[in-house]
């Protein structure tokens, strides 16, 4: 499952900060010297510690809209806790095992609600590490196995669609609800699902600016002016120079599935999901897969340094433009990551693939 990024948008707004926003916590079980991150909302790197019997705190500048979302990463766990910043302080203990689960958790009530999120997804992220585990035993040749896998992959879909759009039924004015619809139901839910699911939510949240936002894309993918691509039609060809200067083309890969990965590296949520694009390009590389990084950076050496600390071994191209990068304009791009699967013929058979679900996906069509 996508990981559950701590941000699935990552917008290039930076806040104008009005007051301190307080985190106090202790996480039991952890090592001494293990390091915690805070990641404020715009995807950079706010603040980070090392715990100290388990204990940190951490206060930065933020708006008092009630709004902002931060992100807490504790190094060698693969899911951040999302911090919803409506009241000034919050108070939380958890423990490394279930981390970003808190045992006890004080907050206000958006930050609450993002909580529940987490302990709501918390048996749906351990069922699929299961089946990715499961996914990684099966052998090329067992097509019973591989049968009687997608069986389970497709149930586990449906749950999966079940538990989140429960979720939003139930939280029709949590900022939880965003975050679950960007994250988990995006590349689960058709166009006009997504964009009924998004309506039934209070007005409140739809105001918001990550709400808006989303409106902004459902209005692009209704055909107001966007380019947003879908899946099920045939990828728009393009080409962009990689670091040394060679014009690389999406064609010249006509035969494999690609996955075209856009991201950049400011962009922290994408950061947080590097390990999971290496983890299944290094499983399924020798089966006909490939990914081609589009990077949505302006800084060569930026990006360059990047991509060596990330180990992204795969082709890499950027106009270096950034947010006006004609490859992300080409697919409307307007969140980063961002992500689309290219069968061997060229057509879209996924977008937004997060986390396990990529793994998943490429089990699914690869073994």
């Amino acid at each position: 499952m996508k990981r559950i990024s701590f941000l699935i948008i990552c917008f290039a707004a930076i806040t104008t900060a009005h007051a301190q926003f307080k985190v106090n916590g202790k996480i039991a079980g952890t090592e001494e010297g293990t390091k915690l991150f805070f990641f404020s909302e715009d995807g950079r790197t706010a603040d980070s510690t090392v715990l100290t019997n388990g204990e940190f705190s951490f206060s930065t500048p933020y708006k008092t809209s009630g709004e902002d979302m931060f992100a807490l990463i504790l190094k060698g766990r693969p899911y951040p806790m999302i911090l919803v910043a409506d009241k000034p302080e919050v108070a939380l203990q958890s423990e490394q095992s279930i981390f970003p689960v808190a045992t006890t958790f004080k907050g206000g009530q958006q930050a609450e609600w993002m909580q529940e999120y987490h302990r709501t997804f918390k048996p749906v992220i351990s069922k699929a590490n299961a089946l990715n585990a499961e996914a990684a035993g099966i052998s090329g040749t067992d097509e019973d196995a591989k049968a009687a896998f997608r069986e389970k992959a497709k149930a586990f879909e449906g749950e999966v669609l079940k538990t989140g759009t429960d979720f939003i039924k139930a939280h029709p004015k949590a900022q939880a609800s965003l975050f679950l619809l960007m994250g988990e139901l995006r590349s689960r839910l058709t166009e006009d699902e997504f964009a009924k699911q998004f309506n039934s939510l209070d007005a409140s949240v739809k105001n918001t600016k990550f709400g808006k936002k989303i409106g902004e894309q459902i209005a692009e993918v209704s055909g107001s002016g966007g380019n947003a691509v879908m899946t099920g039609i045939k990828a728009k060809d393009f080409e962009q120079e990689d670091p040394n200067g060679k014009m690389v083309k999406l064609s010249s890969f006509r035969g494999k599935y690609v996955l075209i990965d856009f991201w950049a590296s400011w962009c922290g949520p994408c950061r947080v999901e590097n390990p999971h694009v290496v983890a299944a390009y290094h499983k399924f590389k020798d089966k006909n897969f490939t990914v081609l990084g589009v990077s949505l950076d302006k800084n060569k050496r930026d990006w360059l340094d990047a991509v060596e600390k990330d180990k992204l071994t795969w082709t890499q191209v950027s106009d270096l433009q950034g947010w006006s990068n004609a490859v992300a304009a080409l697919y409307g791009v307007r969140s980063i990551p961002q992500n689309y699967l290219i069968d061997p013929s060229g057509n879209i058979i996924a977008k937004d693939l997060r986390g396990g679900a990529l793994e998943r996906k490429l089990a699914e069509v690869l073994q």
